[in-house]
């Protein structure tokens, strides 16, 4: 036998290297008996609910560069809060937020464009600049509370919320089907779910895959801070319903921003509407699976109100089951969405400085 022919030989083929990996004796979590002449195989375990879906933290890390620039800024705003209190860290949002107005006239005409498409019938351009320069102090103090909202004391923040229409809400969930509740792109709907769930309501969320960085590190602080932030149930939109059906089931408040402004994905499902004089579409996925499990419907709102206090609104029920319509209705979807979209109008007209991009 030559060489060549020898080194052949002594080489492990695929079938001996796959035998030295199995055991020698069946496995007893096997699924599958092992027939005669032939090796055990085990069956993989399927993927657990918590690994299909994982919170929004374990999607994406935070990089390297991220983590340690997002804590500086934190330290830097938490100081000063100790400092000067909030009031003095509101003072210094609205500096940051007038001096972004001042440079920032990209943004700035963008902005008024958008609220011209809201106003239609024209404003003073002294009411426009003043309702510009809100909107970039806003938006500038609610990041800043934001940044270190994990870190202030659980008895000031409940003092900084106030709830409209609460009794709707109890109402709607003593009927034991769940609630879904309308939220919007305009104002900080990003907090909706944190502050209901530090008022005592189980909550759900459904949103997008796509997560932001420091939406991520905050959101890991967030649940290392508040249990209740923690036990929120992250949904996604593009996901198996499954998950959806069981938190109504559970009679959870379940809650998610449809009015999109960039298509999502080609497989989920829309509603045009008519909102600011022009037709757009709107995500009603979540809509069918609540009213296949005859929750109640509501539209909510979050609004910014001076030195850190917000307002949580609920309006009356859009939709209260009566057990005669029919899950998949096209008019009745429709004329749940239109009454949204409306309502998005209203709010918006009543609160021009938290109009955003949808």
């Amino acid at each position: 036998m030559s060489a060549r022919m020898r080194e052949q030989a002594s080489r492990p083929t695929v079938a001996s290297t796959h035998a030295a990996l199995l055991p020698d004796r069946p496995d007893p979590a096997c699924r599958f008996p092992p027939v005669a002449g032939t090796e055990p195989v085990v069956a993989p375990a399927p993927p657990s609910l918590a690994s299909a879906e994982p919170r929004p933290g374990e999607l994406r890390r935070v990089g390297w560069y991220g983590r340690p620039k997002f804590a500086l800024v934190r330290g830097f705003l938490w100081a000063w809060a100790r400092a000067f209190s909030l009031k003095g860290l509101y003072l210094l949002g609205r500096s940051f937020g007038t001096m972004e107005y001042l440079i920032n006239f990209k943004r700035r005409s963008r902005y008024r464009r958008e609220l011209r498409n809201v106003f239609p019938e024209g404003l003073p351009r002294a009411r426009e600049n003043a309702i510009i320069l809100s909107y970039f102090r806003r938006t500038r103090c609610d990041k800043l509370l934001y940044l270190i909202f994990d870190r202030l004391p659980r008895e000031k923040i409940m003092r900084r919320i106030k709830f409209h229409g609460r009794k709707d809400l109890d109402e709607a969930l003593a009927r034991g089907r769940g609630v879904y509740v309308l939220l919007s792109h305009n104002g900080s709907h990003h907090v909706a779910g944190l502050l209901m769930a530090l008022l005592g309501y189980r909550c759900a969320g459904v949103r997008d895959r796509n997560e932001g960085a420091l939406r991520l590190y905050m959101q890991q602080k967030y649940s290392e801070t508040f249990p209740e932030f923690a036990a929120i149930r992250v949904l996604y939109a593009d996901s198996f319903p499954r998950e959806i059906f069981r938190c109504f089931r559970e009679n959870l408040v379940v809650g998610s921003a449809v009015d999109v402004g960039r298509q999502r994905g080609v497989t989920l499902r829309t509603c045009p509407v008519r909102i600011f004089g022009e037709t757009r579409e709107f995500l009603t996925g979540p809509l069918h699976i609540a009213l296949r499990c005859g929750a109640t419907i509501v539209q909510g709102f979050v609004v910014s109100r001076p030195n850190f206090y917000f307002r949580l609104i609920v309006h009356p029920p859009l939709y209260i089951p009566t057990g005669a319509e029919k899950d998949e209705d096209p008019e009745l979807i429709a004329q749940i969405m239109q009454k949204y979209a409306d309502g998005i109008a209203e709010h918006v007209r009543e609160h021009p400085d938290h109009l955003s991009r949808v």
